[in-house]
């Protein structure tokens, strides 16, 4: 089941960057995620309330309640999988704020949830790791980048909070973290906020007991960038559960 970042619908995992044309338009491309794993597994993609597709129009999604909490994704992403019919286990795939649904999911649906992977995923020890000053300012620069009525808005503290109150991951959740090599800078607060992103990158491996993938040769967009590195990192979570190497 992929789950995309901040606003971004399906599409996110049929598209691909160029790297001779930086800036340039994603394209789709039979090497991105979905249909590079398509061809050996089933695999879902889902367009969040309140998300819009790569060239700007809205999903037919219902507005989404504001602002979004990674409560109420799950509990979209359940009521999905319930109304599409589709059977657990699931292998979560989380990009950036997806992440944070995806982790909310394992640890409230532990049953259903047969493994996870996080492609630079947002951390809720990210509020550990950015100073105070940093983490007031990125959640504050959220709030105004509010890109209007019924659009995903996601609460980052209120998302955090809901992660760290939930049960633990099931031990032995088959895992792999992808986390960007390519400095990139959420530029709040003063001073660089990149050492406190890897940090925190480092902190959810190691809950996760996560195979921890840094050579990435990316930045924060790894699933159309590296489209290959996040099929290689599925597929080797989906075959450890088919081995029967899971908890």
């Amino acid at each position: 089941m992929l789950v995309s970042g901040t606003g971004g619908a399906s599409d996110e995992w049929t598209h691909v960057a160029d790297p001779a044309r930086p800036g340039a338009d994603l394209k789709p491309d039979p090497s991105a995620v979905l249909p590079s794993l398509a061809r050996s597994t089933r695999v879902c993609a889902y367009d969040r309330p309140g998300t819009t597709r790569l060239d700007g129009a809205p999903n037919r999604s219902t507005p989404v309640h504001r602002p979004t909490t990674a409560a109420a994704a799950a509990e979209d992403l359940r009521a999905l999988l319930a109304a599409a019919g589709e059977r657990p286990p699931y292998v979560l795939v989380g990009a950036s704020w997806g992440a944070m649904t995806a982790s909310l999911f394992a640890r409230t649906e532990p049953a259903r949830t047969a493994g996870i992977v996080t492609v630079d995923g947002a951390s809720p020890y990210l509020e550990d790791t950015l100073s105070p000053a940093q983490w007031s300012a990125w959640t504050d620069r959220i709030r105004a980048g509010d890109q209007g009525e019924g659009l995903e808005a996601p609460d980052y503290p209120a998302a955090v909070r809901e992660v760290r109150a939930a049960p633990a991951l099931p031990r032995g959740l088959p895992a792999v973290v992808l986390t960007s090599d390519h400095p990139w800078d959420l530029a709040v607060g003063g001073g660089s906020t990149w050492p406190a992103w890897l940090a925190a990158q480092q902190q959810l491996a190691a809950e996760l007991h996560a195979r921890h993938i840094t050579d990435t040769d990316s930045g924060h967009g790894i699933a159309v960038e590296q489209p290959r590195l996040v099929t290689d990192a599925v597929r080797d979570v989906v075959e450890r559960v088919r081995a029967g190497q899971g908890r």
